[in-house]
């Protein structure tokens, strides 16, 4: 998702700069930074070395994230403290430590001619308030991307005076590599047929960081507190079977 979007926000002339833990999606050593944004420290260092070169920051997308799965998450009861307290790090504290960074930058730098320091996209899941119980019972992961939503209301609020405005986008199941699971399953995949309509089956990654980019453009300098929902008919098909 990570390169889908740097691509995306470079093609329209963004001076992006990736920091991400997958090295292969540094193909530009200058622009972007290795690190586990579950380390303060990490997230610190990477968001200076960002601030270094890009100077002002005007737009983040925090997609950093993943399933839970390998940890244990699942159907609650089944779900070990560890395998929680690993999905809700990978998901929730991510977004906490370099939404932080982002703020402390964004207070720092002038307003722009719209009167706005900056633009935060989180990462939440139509998982989160629209579950599909007997194809995606990872409980543990959804409540990460609710605390998201919930992360992402609270900030819009309170730095909207501040001119910094917090959107979040809820995604279905996109071909990412966190989706390999399900695209590898032909039961699951002819499930997400008739769940994405839209889509016919996974989402492209490109529709994804083509709404963080509206929301990270000028073109959306009036929204703020609110989840795009981007699920190619999900959330309108019920749980189908």
């Amino acid at each position: 998702m990570a390169g889908a979007a740097a691509r995306r926000f470079s093609a329209e002339g963004a001076d992006v700069f990736v920091i991400s833990i997958d090295a292969a999606e540094h193909a530009d050593p200058d622009r972007s930074a290795v690190a586990d944004l579950t380390d303060e420290d990490a997230t610190v260092d990477a968001f200076a070395a960002a601030r270094a070169k890009l100077g002002r920051l005007d737009g983040v997308f925090a997609v950093a994230g993943g399933s839970g799965r390998r940890a244990g998450d699942g159907p609650l009861h089944d779900v070990p403290l560890a395998g929680w307290d690993a999905t809700m790090a990978l998901n929730a504290t991510t977004t906490f430590l370099a939404m932080r960074e982002a703020l402390r930058w964004m207070i720092d730098q002038p307003a722009d001619e719209d009167k706005q320091r900056g633009s935060i996209v989180l990462m939440s899941s139509v998982t989160a308030f629209d579950p599909s119980p007997h194809w995606f019972a990872t409980h543990a992961y959804a409540a990460a991307k609710a605390a998201v939503t919930g992360l992402m209301r609270t900030t819009a609020a309170y730095y909207a005076d501040h001119g910094i405005r917090v959107n979040a986008l809820a995604p279905a199941t996109v071909d990412t590599p966190m989706a390999a699971r399900a695209a590898g399953d032909a039961a699951t995949v002819d499930h997400l047929k008739r769940k994405q309509p839209l889509a016919g089956g996974l989402i492209d990654p490109d529709d994804v960081a083509a709404a963080a980019l509206f929301l990270c453009s000028r073109d959306s300098r009036m929204i703020t507190g609110q989840t795009l929902t981007i699920d190619a008919g999900w959330s309108v098909r019920g749980d189908e079977r």
